[in-house]
């Protein structure tokens, strides 16, 4: 069958009548100008799209150097062919067995992750193929290659799954990757989202193409919510020769030549035999105040219950963010922007950061479809991650650092903020500052009315937040120890569980550190137990994925090196159980999860059954 092509903008002008909550408010016609370290970044949409490009262009130009903006560019992605189903066996037909989720930052907002469970089936993306696992035959039933639906991926690279009833949705990348057709070859990439039909041999129903890296997605009921970041499609001459203000001259002379589809991401999906293409509409795009005119973000809302992606009903925000935190009924983006600028290195582009602060937008995602703005606000410093952030009975709680922990005179001190929705900006209800000085924060967990917050330099304090009152937070307890922890989850009983890094007290790492804590009483945290690896190293400092916990037995599965250990967690004691290794696969265990009563682990290499009591082996399913 011949592919119909359709060619469409996402809305029109005139639709702005039709957006109700959702439309932003009009944009003022007045270029971007330098703002105050907390004013609030309220989103503000276009009257036309002669506006946005004026501004577009305006804000780019204040931007760019001698040599660009600092950072690659993307072009032009060939889009792929759409491979035929597979054969294979169906689902197993047994009911769903109690098992595992991915470990998620809040319930009712799950995160793609490299491998999915219904109970039923395991799914699982191995360069390139999809597969899927009976847990209770331990077998494979069905698998799809994706290679030939997007030829343009390097499949070696990670990609990540959202579950729902039958449809898997696989988020990858494409690229980074060199164009060399001319001599200006410059870095492209590009994301992409692939629909897969589970009910039987797994079979594709569509995918989608957008310009840019995907940031991050949730998932809220039958809804996934995926944010892609974009860059404008500027070609820079790069010249050898010159000076650095005909190099600037010559850079603001494309910018003011482009047209506003440099900046508007293009978009394909495809469905079947239909392929459809287009373009983010400017009544689709809002402004801060103030913008780099750099950077593009874009949320895309899929229906997961259907047998299409559709064109995603864009929503993009001229503004750059690398953190996506998600609850039940809100999404935030949030991203740093420099209070102040001072000249940098040539090749560097024209600015160097100097003090930080982050901004934060925050949609409402309560309902399906596309998700309404709600409000913005601002904080002095960094975020370490999501963690750094939580919403609770109609506030934002955020943690930040400011200043710089090295050297020999650190500036650094960490703060907690609590932020409410006023209208449309979020404003601040209280603050408590001055944790850790000369310390940064590595990591952060909120629960409920309480956040605990770990700083790190030399030695390790964990401080104990009270955030009952928002307009009075206060320090309650603090606890100091060597090393530090990467990531804390909670415990029953008032227990919290820190991973990371033993050290000496000079604040030198000495292999992976778990400790647990007693939190019960805010005055007086205390560490009841420590299980200490030497010179070992665990991926879950950096991927809070990779953990798993199960509160009816005490069991934890951590990686260390390339394999897992699995621990027990009771009362005040940590007990090693033992390890789980996919000995001569030569590929890192990075996952564990449970299916009843087994404990599965899964590499590039294959998936193992072990008993999660003795960690015994059961079973090996090779990738084939």
């Amino acid at each position: 069958m011949t592919r119909g092509a359709h060619i469409f903008a996402v809305g029109t002008l005139a639709a702005l009548t039709l957006l109700g909550g959702s439309a932003f408010p009009a944009a003022r016609p007045d270029p971007p100008a330098p703002r105050g370290l907390t004013a609030a970044p309220v989103l503000v949409s276009y009257d036309s799209c002669a506006q946005a490009l004026a501004g577009l262009r305006a804000a780019a130009d204040a931007s760019v150097g001698p040599w660009g903006f600092g950072d690659g560019w993307r072009t032009g992605i060939p889009f792929g062919d759409v491979p035929k189903a597979e054969s294979g066996s169906r689902a197993s037909a047994q009911p769903a067995q109690e098992h595992s989720s991915t470990n998620v930052h809040e319930a009712g907002a799950d995160e793609p992750d490299l491998v999915k469970t219904d109970g039923r089936r395991i799914v699982t993306v191995t360069r390139g193929v999809l597969r899927v696992v009976d847990p209770a035959a331990r077998r494979e039933t069905g698998r799809l290659d994706l290679t030939r639906a997007t030829p343009e991926l390097s499949w070696g690279e990670e990609a990540t799954l959202l579950l729902h009833g039958d449809r898997a949705l696989v988020l990858t990348q494409v690229g980074p990757e060199l164009q060399r057709a001319t001599r200006d070859a410059r870095p492209r990439t590009g994301s992409r989202l692939v629909l897969v039909d589970l009910a039987g041999a797994p079979r594709l129903l569509g995918t989608y193409r957008m310009d840019g890296s995907v940031v991050d997605a949730r998932q809220t009921g039958t809804t996934a919510r995926v944010v892609v970041r974009s860059r404008p499609q500027l070609v820079f001459p790069y010249a050898e020769r010159g000076t650095d203000a005909t190099r600037t001259a010559a850079n603001r002379a494309v910018i003011a030549r482009a047209g506003v589809e440099a900046w508007l991401p293009a978009y394909e999906w495809t469905a079947g035999a239909e392929r459809h293409v287009g373009r983010v509409g400017c009544d689709r795009l809002s402004r801060p105040p103030a913008w780099s005119g750099t950077s593009m973000l874009t949320v895309l809302s899929f229906d997961l219950t259907g047998d299409r992606l559709g064109d995603g009903d864009p929503v993009s925000v001229a503004a750059d963010a690398t953190t996506v935190y998600g609850t039940g009924s809100s999404l935030y983006l949030a991203g740093e922007r420099p209070v102040t600028a001072r000249p940098g290195s040539p090749r560097g582009g024209r600015w160097r950061p100097g003090p930080q602060v982050t901004e934060i937008h925050q949609f409402a995602t309560g309902a399906t479809g596309r998700p309404r703005y709600v409000a913005s606000g601002a904080v002095p410093g960094s975020l370490v991650n999501q963690y750094a952030l939580s919403e609770w009975q109609g506030h934002l709680r955020v943690a930040t650092t400011t200043g710089d922990a090295w050297g020999s005179r650190p500036t650094s001190e960490s703060a907690v903020y609590v932020l409410r929705p006023d209208g449309d900006t979020l404003a601040r209800t209280g603050a408590v500052t001055g944790l850790g000085p000369g310390e940064r924060i590595w990591s952060v967990r909120f629960l409920g009315g309480s956040a605990y917050v770990v700083t790190f330099r030399l030695t390790d304090p964990l401080y104990a937040v009270d955030l009952t009152d928002p307009a009075a937070p206060r320090v309650t307890g603090e606890l100091k120890i060597t090393g530090y922890s990467a990531y804390l989850h909670p415990l029953p009983e008032g227990r919290l569980l820190g991973v990371g890094q033993e050290a000496d007290r000079r604040g030198r790492a000495q292999g992976l550190q778990v400790s647990l804590f007693d939190v019960r009483d805010p005055a007086r945290p205390a560490r009841l137990d420590q299980w200490h690896v030497p010179r070992a190293y665990s991926a879950l400092e950096h991927d809070t994925h990779a953990f798993l916990h199960h509160p009816e037995t005490g069991l934890v599965a951590l990686p260390v090196g390339d394999d897992v250990r699995l621990l027990r967690v009771s009362g005040t004691d940590i007990d090693e159980v033992g390890t789980v290794s996919h000995t001569g696969a030569a590929a890192p265990v990075l996952r564990s999860l449970l299916v009843g009563d087994v404990l599965w682990t899964v590499s590039a290499a294959g998936l193992r059954a072990t008993d999660p009591a003795t960690a015994r082996s059961l079973d090996w399913l090779p990738v084939t």
